[in-house]
């Protein structure tokens, strides 16, 4: 019983070290699989936002999880939101910013990455002739 426990223990300790947050997982495929058998899109990227924004280096499956459900309940809310505001079958860049117009922390920053992407689409061009 007690070799039971000792190796469970083992078990968990080398999955830890195997999830660390730079992607040096070995055996792990993504999408990640949770308990609930839920795929999970989103959780390297999550795990390093989180590391970024102040978590620990390695936090919690659990925090993880619920995170990952509470963005894939605001992406799809939101773009089901876009189809009925646009036409019908075609989510467009300017569905989605219709619906966040009026919160001004989402506004001003979905401006800052539309101009940028702008300017990235401007340097690769501007790269690619000059390679030519």
């Amino acid at each position: 019983m007690a070799e039971s426990l000792n190796s469970g223990a083992s078990n968990t300790e080398e999955t830890e070290d195997t999830q660390d947050f730079d992607g040096q997982e070995a055996d792990q495929d993504i999408p990640v699989e949770s308990a609930d058998k839920r795929k999970r899109f989103f959780n390297k990227e999550l795990r390093c936002m989180m590391y970024g924004f102040g978590d620990d280096q390695n936090p919690y499956a659990e925090t993880v999880d619920l995170l990952e459900d509470l963005v894939l309940d605001f992406i799809t809310d939101t773009t089901l939101k876009a189809t009925h505001v646009g036409r019908q079958g075609r989510v467009q860049v300017e569905d989605i910013i219709f619906l966040i117009r009026k919160d001004p922390r989402k506004y001003s920053r979905i401006k800052q990455l539309l101009l940028m992407n702008e300017e990235l689409k401007k340097a690769r061009k501007a790269f690619d002739e000059a390679n030519y």
